[in-house]
């Protein structure tokens, strides 16, 4: 009786396992810059109000010595 139930309580947790592993968009990940320009656009082209600020653009990465290794 109890191999019966942890039989269906594993069978059970690996179907929810798998159905939220598969939640999630594909594709590669936004800065945050690039996501406030979209929603600033979004906003524009569905004459929302307030619209979002302008947002500023990020200042250029400096390289760092580690870099190489990771």
């Amino acid at each position: 009786m109890a191999s019966g139930r942890l039989f269906v309580s594993v069978a059970l947790l690996t179907a929810i396992a798998m159905s939220v592993a598969a939640c999630g968009r594909r594709g590669p990940l936004d800065t945050p810059y690039e996501a406030a320009v979209e929603a600033r656009q979004e906003a524009i082209d569905n004459d929302v109000s307030p619209v979002p600020p302008q947002p500023e653009r990020p200042v250029r990465d400096r390289p760092f010595i580690l870099d190489s290794l990771l």
